[in-house]
């Protein structure tokens, strides 16, 4: 979220959040994810905000965040569903196999998604205590005009009450690309990528990945942090981590921070593993004051779109008739907390 701290009063933090945009930050790189279920699932400017900045600049970096997020005592992200995290090597095949083969099918499944519509629905909140204090909400659709053109459609946006942040374009660009991450063939040589092990995620065994920038490259958002891979169809089920860089600028008095976030996959007519459910639940530690912040994105009824353009799956034409139905999504007492 983005902040302003020159315009504001001594005791108010902006971040931007909703109706401005933006969000918070801290060392990008995490050390754990988990991944979803087979089941699971403009804007008024109010002052207050901030912005975050950091660059992993190479794999050393990489390793030495990791390990001063582990001393450090941060919490990683758990499930009553969740293994421990085994460092074994994977069998029959190396690392450098999988992640081929992993951003192989992301490149698909980045193909894929462009062809279904969808509703997208984002809330973030900040918090005292217990109590929210502020909302953003704001749910759209994702369609295609008559010209096959793609478009949003939003059909419910109330007035933003945030007001110890406010959302920035880094935020919503976020929401919309960085949040539901795929990492195509395209985009390998922009990351560091380090084999962690194994871990049991539901009835899914998965190899688990750490990822981080090799640089930041201009005003270009990265994604940094881990994601669990399906060792049956090689796809990315679950990622945990935050984007980057955060964004301060030089005098200080402007920061736009980003949180750590979890967003989950679902398997869609049976081939891909679409994002579902993302959430995130952080301390945005900006220069005048903490603020707490949740936030909540589903992406709902996918739906492929009626055109001659043709979806592969492993090289193969995937027929309309052949799709299988969508896994409907688990009961709101089921969902992570």
């Amino acid at each position: 979220m983005r902040q302003n701290c020159s315009a504001l009063p001594s005791d108010l933090t902006e971040r931007r959040g909703a109706g401005g945009r933006g969000r918070r930050g801290v060392c990008p790189l995490l050390p754990q994810i988990v991944r979803c279920p087979r089941d699971a699932p403009r804007r008024h400017v109010r002052p207050s905000g901030i912005r975050y900045t950091r660059s992993m600049k190479s794999f050393c970096r990489l390793l030495l965040c990791l390990t001063l997020l582990a001393c450090a005592g941060v919490a990683v992200p758990a499930s009553a569903q969740e293994g421990p995290l085994e460092n074994i090597p994977p069998q029959g095949v190396t690392p450098e196999e999988i992640i081929k083969r992993f951003a192989a099918k992301e490149t698909e499944f980045a193909k894929a998604r462009e062809q279904y519509t969808y509703r997208q629905d984002v809330k973030v909140q900040t918090l005292e205590g217990d109590t929210v204090d502020g909302e953003y909400h704001e749910v759209f659709d994702v369609l295609f005009d008559d010209k096959g053109k793609r478009i949003e459609n939003v059909v419910f946006a109330p007035q933003s009450s945030l007001q110890k942040i406010y959302m920035s374009q880094e935020d919503m660009e976020d929401i919309r690309h960085k949040l539901p991450f795929v990492l195509t063939t395209e985009d390998l040589p922009e990351y560091n990528i380090l084999y962690v092990g194994q871990q049991q995620e539901d009835e899914l065994h998965c190899y688990v990945f750490d990822i981080a920038p090799k640089k930041i490259e201009g005003k270009k958002r990265y994604f940094q942090g881990r994601v669990w891979v399906d060792d049956h169809d090689f796809q990315i089920v679950k990622t945990y981590g935050k984007t980057v860089p955060d964004i301060r600028n030089k005098r200080g008095d402007q920061e736009n921070l980003f949180p750590k976030f979890t967003t989950w996959r679902q398997q869609i007519d049976g081939q891909f593993w679409f994002p579902v459910y993302t959430k995130a639940d952080d301390e945005l530690h900006f220069k005048m004051q903490d603020v707490h912040i949740k936030e909540i994105v589903k992406y709902q009824d996918y739906k492929r779109f009626g055109s001659n353009v043709k979806i592969l799956y492993e090289g193969k034409e995937i027929p309309k008739g052949d799709q299988k139905p969508q896994n409907p999504p688990p009961p709101d007492d089921k969902k992570p907390q």
